[in-house]
């Protein structure tokens, strides 16, 4: 006796080979339409744009992250301020917190696991100026070892000068040298309004100093306004003799800095505070998880509405099929078969068009310098501003999870909206399709 027929597995090889036939078909023969062609390249360019913008974010912070921690501390001590009252007038003044014992708080404070290394560091305002120009910059008064390990300072391949010369003389951002027309060699006059105290008041510090190297940090508003200048030379500047204003603190992951606060803070003493990269930046970071939250919603959407146009494409593709739906389901296939080769039709759409996007939005990910640099050419300058975006260049980051994501977006998209004309396609009456053929 025969062995009774068995249907075949879901997803079988000549389901695939129907969905594919069907595809290629021309469309005098009901195969591909305009609308399967529109769908396919619009999720092609969906999802290359939601490529292309996530690794733009993606590399925007990480450029940004990058700069911050490559210039600054990763977390600062300093002490609460003091107040006291003038016995005469009554007034109640406020002192800035200095550190007498920096030498000993610095050791104290590097002894904290996780920290890396520290530097007691004296900040001040001033005007620097050089023949008739001027402009206001902020002083960061350091040892010559501290500053040597300063990643985005002391790179050579980004700075002009020696920077074994700084223990005579000071170093300037890009900016500043730009715009009071110096280089190294030169002399800027440094202009402290807390100066030398006199019979009538307090006058003006004003010394000249030879800049011996010039930085570049990759953050505008550093290389614009940021002067460094030895310790002992600073503390004597600002009428800082014996003291420091803050002790710089660098950990071994400034990610979590949060987790150093406590333990730095005890390790300091009373009256010890923290301000750590995140206390200063945190809010613009904020802001960017925000905008990437929100830019994925919105180029979603536009994924969502060329996947919509699959829907459209099979609806045609089936109205066109029926007569071959009719003769299938007669010759034995069941309404799950033939849900499953329109699936696959509506699926092969998704799938093509996802490749394709993620091909282009890799290439354009790679190729956004040369593509800002065109628009830059086109536009006549000016299509990315420093001073408005704090740094140079426009980088992009490729990362596999936002790929991933993506994909993962675009692919569930397009395999749910196929589900409802491939269900009517299953549902038709075969003896209705044959009628009138």
């Amino acid at each position: 006796m025969a062995e009774p027929a068995t249907n075949p597995s879901p997803f079988s090889r000549y389901e695939f080979l129907i969905a594919w036939r069907y595809l290629r078909a021309r469309k005098a023969e009901g195969g591909v339409s305009t609308m399967t062609w529109i769908s396919l390249i619009g999720i092609a360019l969906g999802v290359a744009a939601l490529i292309a913008t996530l690794a733009v974010r993606s590399g925007f912070r990480a450029e940004f992250v990058d700069t911050i921690l490559g210039a600054n501390a990763h977390t600062t001590v300093y002490m609460s301020p003091s107040s006291f009252t003038n016995e005469l007038t009554g007034e109640v003044y406020t002192q800035p917190g200095t550190i007498a014992d920096y030498a000993g708080m610095a050791k104290r404070l590097a002894a904290v696991p996780g920290v890396i290394r520290t530097a007691p560091v004296v900040k001040g305002q001033v005007m620097a100026t050089a023949d008739d120009r001027a402009n206001v910059a902020e002083i960061f008064g350091v040892t010559d070892k501290d500053f040597a390990r300063i990643p985005r300072i002391a790179d050579p391949e980004t700075s002009i000068g020696t920077i074994g010369d700084f223990d005579r003389g000071i170093a300037i951002g890009s900016g500043i040298a730009r715009e009071l027309g110096v280089g190294i060699g030169d002399r800027v006059r440094l202009i402290a309004p807390e100066g030398a105290q006199t019979a009538f008041g307090t006058t003006p510090r004003v010394n000249a100093y030879e800049v011996v190297y010039i930085f570049s940090a990759g953050r505008y508003d550093i290389d614009r306004t940021r002067i460094y200048m030895p310790l002992a030379e600073a503390q004597s500047y600002f009428n800082r003799e014996g003291v420091a204003d803050e002790i710089e603190v660098y950990v071994d992951d400034p990610e979590n800095i949060a987790d150093w606060s406590l333990p730095l803070m005890q390790a300091a003493g009373d009256g010890a505070q923290v301000w750590t990269w995140k206390d200063s930046s945190g809010s613009f970071l904020r802001a960017l998880d925000i905008e990437d939250d929100v830019m994925f919603v919105i180029l979603s959407v536009l994924v969502l509405i060329a996947t919509m146009n699959i829907t459209s494409g099979l609806i045609m593709l089936v109205k066109n099929k029926g007569r071959d739906i009719g003769i299938l389901r007669t010759m034995g296939l069941t309404e799950g078969a033939v849900l499953r080769v329109f699936f696959l039709c509506g699926a092969f759409t998704g799938i093509i068009g996802t490749i394709a996007g993620v091909v282009i939005g890799v290439i354009f990910a790679l190729n956004v310098d040369h593509i800002m640099s065109a628009v830059n050419m086109i536009s006549g300058g000016g299509a990315w501003d420093p001073s408005v975006r704090g740094i140079y260049e426009l980088p992009a980051k490729l990362r596999g999870v936002d790929i991933a994501k993506a994909v993962g977006l675009s692919l569930a998209l397009s395999f749910i909206v196929t589900i409802f004309p491939a269900r009517r396609a299953a549902r038709m009456n075969p003896v209705e399709a044959l009628r009138y053929e």
